[in-house]
């Protein structure tokens, strides 16, 4: 099996490094090898091994976990509001909610700010409703939003793929209004970049939820959470009303998982270093509240 490597920018010291991927071997044999079909169709068309695994992950038995991924994953306890000991389960710890501080934003209504803690590949203007991820196939904004694309042709669009190491609760990037959203069932393939170069559309078949906001500062966005393997579930704790910048919109229980943004056109503008690690097709490592975009 091929085995190239998923290089990602640290956007705070500007190096590259190579990703760690959790059960890659597994991954690329699902996706890669031709004999392991049977089991792809089990593990990613079917959610009954991802509800397994959730089931598990919210038992008292998962705590054990805790400690070992910390360790494996170089997971920084400091930010977090309680101590690893002090969590019920993993799913708990998964979820964990960080200190304020740790992670900062500018207030001004112009600064569109990155929803989640991830790795970002940005696509300034689409050709029509075409995006193509990291080592991907071409994917299709009418595809992955039936029924409310149109206003979105043309436009520009944002993902945010989040790792297990990452803290799995998003945010608003802007202050708006919530204005429609609706919950579309699909698989759960993996948002890795190996199983994407392996074909699966995964922003159009893959269980996600859409939602609308209305903002004064750049008309209305789309936020899309796409499900993945072993997420037990997308959880949106604002689903209505009016939303600040920042506040909590929800979040994913274990698993990979992937936010995606999509503006209208001419309504942003990235920030460089993120258009410019986008067009050579690598991902930037961002954090909540670090600068994404400027509304136009």
């Amino acid at each position: 099996m091929q085995r190239d490597p998923i290089l990602v920018v640290d956007r705070e010291t500007g190096e590259t490094f190579e990703e760690a991927v959790l059960g890659e071997k597994w991954i690329r044999w699902a996706y890669q090898n031709a004999s392991a079909r049977p089991v792809e169709k089990l593990l990613f068309r079917s959610a009954l091994v991802s509800r397994l695994m959730g089931a598990w992950f919210d038992s008292r038995f998962s705590r054990g976990k805790i400690a070992a991924v910390i360790d494996a994953l170089s997971i920084d306890m400091s930010e977090a509001t309680a101590p690893a000991e002090s969590y019920g389960c993993f799913n708990d710890f998964f979820v964990r909610h960080l200190k304020p501080e740790a992670r900062p934003f500018s207030p001004d209504p112009k600064d569109i700010v990155s929803p989640a803690d991830g790795r970002v590949l940005v696509f300034p203007q689409l050709a029509e409703d075409v995006f193509v991820p990291v080592k991907g196939h071409p994917m299709s904004v009418r595809t992955m939003l039936p029924g409310i694309a149109d206003r979105f042709i043309g436009g520009a669009l944002a993902i945010v793929r989040l790792c297990p190491a990452d803290y799995h609760r998003y945010h608003f990037p802007a202050a708006g209004r919530i204005t429609a959203s609706q919950d579309i069932p699909g698989a759960l393939h993996s948002v890795n970049p190996i199983a994407l170069g392996a074909g699966p559309d995964v922003f159009g078949e893959n269980k996600r939820t859409w939602t609308l906001i209305e903002t004064g500062t750049l008309g209305t966005y789309c936020f899309v959470e796409v499900g993945a393997f072993g997420v037990g579930s997308i959880v949106n704790t604002r689903t209505s009303g009016a939303v600040q910048k920042m506040d909590e919109k929800g979040y994913f229980r274990f698993g990979g998982s992937t936010v995606v943004m999509v503006f209208e056109p001419g309504k942003v503008q990235f920030s460089k270093d993120l258009a410019a690690n986008s067009a050579i097709g690598r991902e930037t490592l961002v954090k909540v509240g670090q600068p994404l975009a400027t509304a136009l």
